[in-house]
């Protein structure tokens, strides 16, 4: 029986294990071996983290900012009331997940529990109440970089901004990529700013690792069912689903159309019919930052609008009315931003149609668009962001305490996709 198969029969309380109770083996040696599912890791910064309790009722929950893992996952901002502070928590009703649900939910958190670097989100604690499984990680005060387009730059980012998020993103990737993993979900909302402007990747629900019994593998067979919202970002392999498979350069692709949503202020192949979308990706349709054909695209994107066609891409749970005022004013406003073509070189450089063109994580770090940043201190981050808690609500008193089946939460407008 597996891990995930007593959460669902005994449905009781896992005590937290500290991490010097673990033993100090590899990754991919405790793939193979029955997981633990709780524990509060030491932080990849080096710092102590607050020691969070794996009891319910020490956590008070502010408001539900998001929707995430096929929407069976709800994350809340909340207090842990021990000591104060704030933290990110995914609540996820494992009683109506699938069997490829629940082994998802047990690769994530097992892989989680062994990344140690400061450009992965990491997991201060994860438990069982019941029926529930309980994921608490650290308070976010940016959010994510899909948040940040939503509320702050509806018409995209600066390329220096880009650049700086981009970086970071791209470090925890080569991370992945170095111990054998693949993210397979590469996209602005599962890019996460801390308030001293720390980069961190989350989103790890569809993370695979290539290696299998001590033999890494050359390319993957797997082809999960995506959710139609995360297509635009995959890349052309993973969607023909063929017998040569896919690598960990089909993470590149999705770096490539992550960098032209935070140039555009939208993802591209947004307003395209899925099945046209798919053909314009096997055929090689370059996906490139907005700039002179920015008032013929936002033209074409009023007219698909209005038609009524579905773009399949999924809308956040907390949309509000400002945030589509905002959107419908983005279509009628032009792009004047130009980029560098650095910048241009490393969006091509990573939408190459063949997978072996596109350079590795390594690589693009050494890109001369990210050499010009390099320089630069997270300092330099947060002079080009808003300020950050404005836009959550912490000093609202909590709406609720958790309680069983439902916790009806205020609609705000902030909203997270996980």
């Amino acid at each position: 029986m597996s891990l995930l198969d007593c959460f669902c029969t005994s449905r009781t309380q896992v005590e937290s294990i500290r991490p010097e109770k673990q033993s100090e083996t590899s990754i991919h040696q405790h793939l193979v071996d029955e997981p633990t599912f709780s524990w509060v890791p030491s932080s990849p910064g080096g710092n102590e983290m607050p020691l969070c309790t794996s009891n319910v009722s020490h956590y008070e929950l502010q408001v539900e900012i998001g929707k995430g893992f096929d929407n069976l996952t709800s994350i809340y901002l909340a207090r842990h009331t021990p000591s104060g502070t704030l933290v990110i928590i995914k609540i996820t009703d494992l009683e109506d997940c699938s069997e490829e649900h629940l082994e998802a939910l047990q690769n994530e958190v097992t892989l989680s529990h062994f990344f140690r670097h400061p450009n992965i989100t990491t997991y201060w604690t994860v438990f069982t109440a019941g029926r529930w499984l309980w994921a608490i990680s650290p308070f976010m005060a940016y959010g994510s970089a899909s948040q940040l387009l939503r509320t702050h730059f509806p018409e995209g980012m600066s390329e220096t901004l880009i650049g700086n998020i981009l970086f970071g993103a791209v470090r925890g990737l080569n991370y992945l990529h170095q111990n054998g993993c693949i993210h397979r979900s590469i996209k602005a909302s599962h890019i996460l700013i801390s308030g001293d402007g720390l980069v961190c990747l989350s989103g790890l629900s569809r993370l695979y690792s290539l290696v299998n019994h001590g033999q890494r593998s050359k390319a993957v067979y797997d082809f999960p069912q995506f959710s139609t919202s995360v297509h635009p970002w995959l890349s052309p392999e993973l969607l023909r689903q063929d017998l040569y498979g896919y690598n960990v350069k089909s993470d590149i692709y999705s770096v490539g159309i992550t960098a032209c949503e935070l140039a555009n202020g939208q993802v591209p192949f947004q307003d395209i019919h899925r099945t046209q979308m798919l053909l314009q990706k096997l055929k090689g349709f370059p996906s490139c930052p907005l700039e002179k054909n920015a008032s013929l695209q936002a033209e074409s994107r009023l007219k698909i609008s209005r038609s009524g066609v579905d773009s399949g891409i999924g809308e956040s749970v907390l949309v509000s009315s400002l945030t589509r005022t905002v959107t419908s004013d983005r279509l009628q406003t032009p792009s004047s931003k130009t980029f560098s073509p650095a910048f241009h070189s490393l969006v091509e450089l990573c939408l190459q149609q063949d997978p072996e063109k596109r350079p590795s994580a390594s690589t693009l770090l050494s890109h001369a668009f990210f050499r010009q940043i390099k320089e630069q201190t997270q300092d330099s981050i947060l002079s080009l962001l808003p300020p950050a808690y404005s836009q959550w609500p912490v000093a609202v008193p909590p709406v609720s305490t958790w309680t069983e089946p439902n916790c009806i939460l205020t609609d705000e407008d902030i909203g997270w996709e996980f």
